[in-house]
């Protein structure tokens, strides 16, 4: 009897422990969640000065100025250039799924989200899809936007084969070439290799095809690109953008290479060191000679488009310093900067050289 009793009571002490290291467990995660949550609660405000955002096009746009390149913003690098004639778009990210699916969980199209965007904007056909890299930000998406709108793929093999997990055929992608320009319309497009921001996650390939859902960490980094897009309009007019999703570079990558506007990737610039964000811009703004600055992938991507954009949460980046650097920029070499707000049709041209570069308050 007394082994017994001791045996019993022994099992009850095991249940016991059991019981409190699972409270324990809980109530620890529970404590993680909430300051995860606190922490990508806490962010800088989007400046409220109407002059650092760029101007929309007027409502007759189309009538006065035919065929000329206008673009639109969707957040981080997800930018479509059209003429009326041809449109492109660079990753084609619009599901943005939430902090929460990203760490607990796995990722795929919000095909909702992707419909709702692109009718919003107006697209229904479109020539190309060009993928800057296959993190998920940037590529998962792309395939569907392909499907729905007869664009060809274009990217690294690993962007390829989340195309093939998709469904899409061979013949609707093409593997990027960094040798012969693509030619789309009006559209001429040199993919040029460049770099990821400073200390990358989920570096790597995707060796086959990636169906989704999938885990964030699967959509490997792979090679990533940066693009100059060429265009010339029905009445002769060239001219060129450079769009460069990652704040990272590298060396001379870009030399010989000139754009009138650069679309500029800034997240997490204001986590790097003045030393980088000045080689930074010497390695691409400044190499290019390009005379605008329009900043992209500042934006925190798991929250919806549906909602207003806001900036990336501290703990990520701080666009106040991004802010603030190019302001000292514009200061110093006179080339402008304005922030693109989503939906909003602009001409990245507009103006281009005209102000002063006078301080604006931020």
């Amino acid at each position: 009897l007394g082994r017994g009793h001791h045996s019993g009571g022994h099992g009850m002490s095991l249940r016991v422990a059991g019981i409190i290291t699972g409270v324990a467990t809980a109530v620890t995660a529970a404590a993680t969640a909430v300051t995860v949550k606190v922490a990508l609660s806490r962010r800088p405000a989007m400046p409220d000065n109407p002059e650092l955002y760029v101007k929309p096009v007027p409502s007759d746009d189309a009538d006065s100025h035919p065929n000329e390149l206008r673009a639109m913003f969707f957040g981080v690098s997800t930018i479509a250039l059209s003429d009326g004639e041809t449109t492109i778009l660079t990753d084609g990210f619009f599901s943005r799924p939430s902090a929460q699916q990203v760490l607990a969980g796995r990722v795929s199209p919000n095909h909702a989200a992707i419909d709702e965007a692109l009718s919003k904007a107006g697209i229904s056909e479109a020539a190309a899809v060009l993928v800057a890299h296959s993190h998920y930000d940037h590529a998962l998406d792309a395939p569907a936007v392909c499907w729905r709108t007869g664009a060809t793929l274009v990217g690294s093999e690993s962007t390829l084969n989340i195309g093939r997990g998709y469904g899409l055929g061979e013949d609707q992608m093409k593997l990027a070439d960094l040798e012969e320009p693509m030619v789309f319309g009006r559209f001429k497009v040199q993919l040029i290799l460049s770099e990821h921001s400073p200390h990358p996650k989920f570096q790597g390939f995707i060796e086959g095809p990636l169906r989704a859902p999938a885990r964030a960490k699967e959509y490997r980094m792979a090679e990533c690109y940066s693009f100059l897009i060429t265009h010339t309009s029905a009445t002769g007019r060239t001219r060129s953008v450079l769009i460069h999703a990652s704040a990272g570079f590298k060396p001379d990558c870009l030399k010989g290479y000139r754009a009138d506007v650069a679309f500029l990737g800034v997240g997490p610039l204001g986590k790097q060191s003045t030393e980088f964000r000045n080689d930074y811009w010497r390695e691409t703004v400044e190499t290019v000679k390009a005379r605008r600055v329009i900043p992209i992938h500042w934006d925190d991507f798991t929250l919806p488009l549906s909602e207003p954009l806001e900036a990336m949460p501290y703990i990520a980046d701080d666009f106040r310093v991004t802010l603030k650097f190019l302001q000292r920029r514009r200061s110093l070499d006179g080339i402008e900067f304005a922030i693109p707000e989503p939906f909003v049709k602009i001409d990245p041209f507009a103006m281009l050289g005209s102000t002063a570069a006078a301080p604006v308050t931020l």
